[in-house]
């Protein structure tokens, strides 16, 4: 492919994990208003959220291993075309089921597309070190920022229009997308093979029903729980079981031998586990108890997107060439302890403390998803993405589902939610520090082939 029609490959690959992360966050600030609509009550309403997480981070191994055995574009391609039904069906629902179901179709779509996104980027720019880095400093950029950036854009949208066109705005967005894939991305040869299906059953049933039981476990008896988790655990272990049995599994257990694979994810869950309750519970904190409207919600963290972006292109990419993975993971989860901690004692002053947590994230990110990705071969590169961004969006789940249950259980429900996902950060960096033997590091540059 021509060196110019790479990088603009890059750049509809980067918007794709822009949007996909995107639509974890822009119904933020929206909840209030789609609470009022739709009927959701205070519990049920974290699953406008955790929908889309739970179907994105269950099915992505799936995404994985369909786009090795598809091809990388016609999965993407397929992705696509799901997540624009899907926020068809949440633009225009009218009861807080058909919301849910719209959500969780959404999170299909984003689980095809974001796996196959970074097979292609492995594709087109994995022959030069050197500009994989760049290319993945940009691709890493695009899904901290499409985080933070979902919420201010949902504050806009929800300011001067209405809760449903932070769905319709994926619907023209999806059909240029659609449209200039055959242009932009390279056609790509799957290889023969069978589907895990049982496996892909279980693992996303034992997800879901994980997540389910730690959000419902503070308004129901012990009893109902234990049941719930003991059947959490069951569909979990037949999971695993299978992939040892299986002929061609949805997780081949041998890939956790890869160095730096197991520790690099575990810091990409907790990574996740304490980012995004942190934008969840401020964005609820700004409007409910400091009285911002949705539009003000959304530019007061508007900061935290510029620092993520300054920091993920023009300074992690540097420092991880020169340090390795390692150090930047812990330093980074450190930084985001001291900062998401931080919120817990800012009262109004919120910014400095936002500041410091973004900045957090844009040093831990960028190089646990290199170090996860390093060392695995360019056939298992679809793999290893989707354990990794299941890693990621699970650890966001359970951690949003842990610090709802916390935050409901308190007094002051937003200190403790903050202080819990800085605890979550903090323990991250002490893991970080302690298991990860082998920090991965960037090689130095080599001729480019074009």
């Amino acid at each position: 492919m021509p060196q110019h029609n790479r990088w603009w490959a890059l750049v509809v690959l980067a918007a794709a994990q822009f949007m996909v992360i995107m639509d974890t966050s822009i119904i933020g600030v929206a909840l209030p208003e789609m609470q009022r609509d739709l009927g959701f009550s205070q519990g049920g309403l974290q699953w406008v959220f955790n929908a889309y997480v739970v179907a994105f981070g269950g099915l992505l191994l799936l995404g994985g291993r369909l786009s090795d055995l598809f091809g990388a574009r016609k999965i993407f391609t397929t992705g696509w075309v799901v997540l624009t039904a899907g926020s068809v069906v949440a633009a225009f629902a009218t009861s807080a089921w058909v919301e849910i179901l719209g959500r969780a179709v959404q999170g299909v779509g984003g689980a095809l597309i974001a796996p196959a996104a970074m097979t292609l980027l492995m594709m087109l720019f994995g022959h030069n070190p050197r500009e994989l880095g760049k290319a993945m400093a940009l691709y890493g950029a695009a899904a901290p920022a499409g985080g933070t950036a979902g919420v201010f854009l949902g504050g806009v949208i929800t300011e001067y229009l209405s809760w449903p066109w932070v769905f319709i705005v994926y619907i023209p967005i999806g059909l240029i997308t659609l449209a200039a894939i055959p242009a932009l991305l390279p056609a790509t040869q799957g290889k023969r093979g069978s589907v895990d299906v049982f496996g892909a059953v279980t693992v996303t049933a034992g997800i879901a029903l994980t997540v389910y039981t730690i959000v419902k476990a503070p308004e129901q008896s012990l009893t109902t729980t234990l049941i719930e988790a003991a059947g959490a655990i069951v569909l979990l272990v037949a999971f695993l079981l299978t992939q040892r049995s299986v002929r061609e599994p949805l997780m081949p257990l041998k890939i956790w031998k890869t160095p730096g694979l197991a520790p690099a994810n575990l810091a990409m869950a907790l990574l996740g586990a304490a980012w995004i309750p942190m934008w969840y519970f401020l964005n609820l904190f700004l409007q409910q108890d400091l009285g911002y409207g949705a539009f003000a919600s959304g530019a007061a963290l508007l900061p935290m997107t510029v620092a993520v972006m300054i920091f993920m292109i023009g300074i992690t990419a540097r420092l991880l060439g020169r340090f390795g993975a390692k150090p930047l993971i812990v330093l980074g989860l450190a930084v985001l302890a001291v900062g998401v901690g931080g919120l817990a004692f800012s009262g109004s002053a919120f910014l400095p403390a936002s500041l410091v947590a973004a900045v957090g994230m844009s040093l831990a990110y960028i190089p646990a998803m290199m170090s996860a990705l390093s060392g695995v071969r360019p056939e298992e590169s679809g793999l290893a993405s989707g354990i990794v961004n299941t890693t990621y969006n699970v650890g966001s789940a359970l951690g949003l589902a842990v610090m709802t249950a916390i935050a409901t259980s308190q007094e002051n429900g937003f200190d403790a939610a903050f202080v819990g996902a800085g605890v979550v950060a903090a323990a991250g960096a002490l893991l970080t520090l302690v298991l990860m033997r082998r920090p991965a590091q960037v090689p130095q540059e080599q001729p480019a082939h074009v």
